[in-house]
């Protein structure tokens, strides 16, 4: 065959393919062997090919059977049946595909057998396991992206950094058509774009062009329980809210407008609670809210949630107004109040600050207009300004499930106005607005800034703290309701992923320990959301080593079969606060119920509940205490043999008994501990001596005893841990985590039996420092609970239990009290 030009040896290449001839594969050095070895056939008969090189640079002529320089290996050629009838024992034809596989498996199975003296075994490699996924702040930290309306595509992706390609993909997929990069997209597809890459997203809204107005400020009521927060505003407007609420205490937050009398003036008030479980309630309220009014009992003073209505007041950036009130109790003293108020760090007007303090009182209506003009005054330095034309901007109070109306939500509109028919997104949920009414339940067409309204018409309910986003239309309400669900769901994934590999790690290392952990699964139904989530937050918070709080489902409504049939798959408990439970059926008798209308009382029945199912740690404990009053030496039968010393003793407290393990102390200072190997009463092997009783006792590789040593009876027994709850919002569940031993001295200048308070100086493995303890009385209650109630160090709130034991206690000026503390951890 005269192939001349790389055309011609294509088309051959191309008829061998048509012919269906067969594809082999030989090893040829260069263009010359195959040329000399194929080109003498006949063209009709033969045509061949040869593949490029992987660097290869086309086909070159090899008409004279010269090698190309381009090209210096042959990868396959194509032949025909000509070529592969050659004989089977030619030694220059190529091996076909079947023969080259048998011969590599007849080469892979020779096998040369070792000498078992010579070669040494293999060595085995080290057991390397595979990447582990870790936990990082890095993978978990999303960017912010600022996004407006009317951005382009281009300057999306400079925030974002991501490529124009996979923004516009993204933007076929949901239905948006960009044309180029230069044209604008609408605020609503930006956040799309930005949750559809994994990032956060920031709306700004601009004023130019619209209507600017002065608008009335937006006060949050703040402080601890039961200070009066309720009753001030029930003063205020002449109402008496605080009698009908549960339990005597705020469980929601209120949100109401309020003339004041003698401005005529109206003032948007949030009612927060005050109780140490609506953590989260205080924050929301912070977080919208123009003035922050800290009420503060001038019986009380300074307690621990007004020291965090403080701190989430100063995290929002948000001035303080002080309210002293119960100025009429006759324990009360503003002067203490303020003093507390300045050592936190705020500046009242007293000591040359600017934070304002009025001197109230809720039940007699005194002060009230002095605190109407420095809420004012407050208002008038801050220019609060709002734009009152537009799409309106507002903030999720509270949100509800009503039987009749369906999903609602309380809202106060930040800018803008909110009208009735409009298209809202709230968190992931989305709906247009059926009705607007005012919070005296009045409807309305529209709502206006700083105006707190209740809404319907919703999809589902949202949560707590949702922004309001007003769209267009339907379509795009539903396309950003359902960005925002995978977004959610994408999130929460990793969340429980997250959760659950350290669960994991957790149980392991308390595997090793020796210990394990009970899970009690809870679901949580209450009447609205806000609650809800508070109610779920507080119960985590009972979490300890022994016992795992999971809550499986928390929601909004009354407790359905659906929810008793979850319950009983899981083994859980419902915990119903402020809704009804249908008629439990016989199939679903096993499933607990709790039903509760305060937050404190539904603690204490959960943390009860706690403590049956924790398992206990296992700890020793002095049974008894035994002195000795004389030593007995008997003598062996050989003379090179020590003898055996018997401890004459008298049992002075509790039992001493066989099986213990026994202490040895002197001068308070323990010299042994081992097993008893004798016990005897009046020549008779006992197992047990009551108190009162005398003995002999044998201790175990010990004879060294002296008159007046102490010898302790040592028990083991299972600590369970200890739930201890208040009404002020104090409630732990504790775990014995340590134990302490100190001195202290106190100055007797009255009797013996009074109430005292004593300081302990001690350290420990795992607590150090200083310790106040109230309340002890060693005469009459040697054994009480004791509350840990301040102190410098790792003590600020703790519990514990006391045992006081009289040392020296005689008609002198100072006597010695030893403490032994078993310290609770506090969650």
């Amino acid at each position: 065959m005269d192939v001349s030009t790389d055309l011609t040896c294509l088309q051959g290449i191309q008829a061998s393919f048509k012919r269906g001839l067969v594809l082999l594969r030989v090893a040829a050095s260069t263009e010359s062997q195959i040329s000399s070895t194929f080109l003498n056939s006949n063209s009709e008969s033969v045509a061949f090919s040869f593949a490029r090189y992987i660097n290869g640079f086309g086909f070159s002529s090899l008409s004279n059977g010269e090698s190309s320089p381009n090209l210096t290996s042959i990868r396959y050629f194509h032949a025909s049946r000509e070529t592969l009838a050659r004989r089977k024992d030619d030694p220059d034809r190529p091996l076909s595909h079947r023969e080259r596989k048998k011969q590599a498996v007849k080469t892979k199975a020779k096998f040369s057998k070792r000498d078992k003296k010579t070669d040494k075994p293999p060595a085995e490699a080290p057991y390397v396991p595979p990447p582990r996924l870790e936990k990082t702040e890095k993978r978990m930290a999303e960017k912010t992206v600022e996004v407006f309306d009317g951005m382009t595509l281009l300057e999306f992706s400079k925030r974002t950094g991501e490529s124009l390609a996979v923004l516009q993909s993204i933007l076929v997929d949901v239905g948006e058509t960009v044309s180029s990069e230069f044209d604008a997209i609408s605020i609503d597809v930006a956040e799309l774009l930005a949750m559809e890459i994994g990032n956060k997203v920031k709306r700004e809204h601009t004023t130019e062009g619209t209507q600017i107005l002065p608008r009335p400020p937006v006060v949050t009521v703040m402080g601890h329980v039961d200070h009066g927060k309720t009753s001030l505003l029930d003063a205020l407007r002449n109402t008496s809210v605080a009698a009908k609420e549960a339990g005597g205490i705020t469980q929601h937050v209120g949100a109401f407008v309020v003339g004041m009398p003698e401005s005529g003036t109206s003032i948007t008030f949030l009612d927060t609670p005050g109780h140490a479980a609506f953590s989260e309630m205080r924050a929301r309220g912070a977080a919208v809210t123009d003035i922050v009014v800290l009420v503060v009992a001038a019986d009380d003073g300074m307690m621990p949630q007004t020291l965090e209505a403080i701190a989430h007041a100063r995290s929002a950036n948000v001035p303080i107004v002080v309210a002293i009130n119960k100025c009429d109790k006759p324990g009360a003293n503003p002067e203490r109040v303020k003093n507390q108020l300045a050592a936190e760090g705020i500046e009242i007007e007293d000591i040359g600050g600017n934070v304002q303090v009025v001197e109230v009182s809720a039940v007699k209506s005194t002060g009230l207009d002095k605190l109407e003009e420095a809420l004012l005054l407050q208002a008038v330095d801050m220019d609060l300004m709002a734009r009152v034309d537009g799409p309106a901007q507002a903030y999720v109070v509270e949100a509800r499930l009503d039987k009749g109306r369906g999903p609602l939500a309380t809202v106060i509109v930040k800018a803008g106005t909110l009208e009735s028919g409009q298209h809202v997104v709230i968190g992931c949920q989305w709906g247009k607005l059926r009705a607007i009414r005012d919070m005296v339940g009045k409807p309305t067409e529209r709502a206006t800034p700083a105006m707190p309204v209740e809404i319907e018409g919703l999809k589902g309910v949202p949560m707590a703290g949702d922004d309001v986003i007003v769209v267009e239309s339907e379509k795009r309400a539903k396309m950003l309701s359902e960005g925002r669900t995978r977004k959610y769901e994408r999130d929460r994934l990793l969340k429980a992923e997250e959760d659950r590999i350290a669960e994991l790690e957790k149980r392991e290392a308390e595997s090793e320990e020796g210990f394990g952990r009970v899970e009690l699964p809870i679901i949580v139904k209450s009447d609205v959301q806000g609650t809800a989530q508070a109610v779920s937050d507080a119960l985590r918070t009972l979490n300890s080593p022994q016992v795992f709080v999971n809550i499986v489902q928390s929601g909004v409504g009354a407790i359905f079969q659906s929810d008793l049939a979850r319950a009983q798959t899981c083994n859980a408990c419902i915990v119903a606060f402020n809704v009804k439970c249908c008629k439990i059926s016989s199939a679903y008798a096993r499933v607990k119920v709790f039903h509760h209308r305060v937050i404190y009382h539904l603690l204490q029945d959960i943390g009860n509940l706690i403590v049956e199912k924790a398992p206990g740690v296992s700890e020793l404990e002095v049974a008894g205490e035994a002195e000795v009053l004389s030593i007995f030496k008997v003598l062996g039968k050989r003379r090179e043999e020590d003898g055996v010393s018997i401890a004459g003793c008298k049992v002075m407290d509790g039992r001493v008994f066989r099986s213990g393990l026994m202490r040895l102390l002197r001068s308070g200072e323990v010299l042994f501990e081992g097993s008893c190997a004798s016990l005897k009463r009046e020549k008779q092997d006992v197992e047990q001596v009551g108190k009162g009783n005398e003995c002999g006792l044998v201790m175990g590789d010990w004879n060294d005893f002296r008159v007046g040593d102490v010898i302790q009876c040592m028990e083991r027994v299972i600590r369970k841990p200890k739930f201890v709850s208040s009404e002020s919002g104090a409630n732990y569940l504790s775990e014995p985590v340590a134990r302490a031993q100190g001195f202290f001295f106190y100055n007797k200048k009255t009797t013996y039996n009074i109430w005292m308070a004593c300081t302990l100086v001690f350290n420990s493995t795992q607590h150090k420092g200083t310790m106040t303890i109230m309340d002890a009385n060693p005469m009459m209650e040697p054994t009480r609970d004791l509350a840990i109630v301040g102190g410098t160090g790792d003590f600020i709130m703790a519990r514990g239990i006391v045992t006081l034991t009289t040392d020296l206690i005689q008609e002198s000026k100072y006597f010695r009290l030893k403490l032994d503390i078993k310290l609770y951890e506090c969650y």
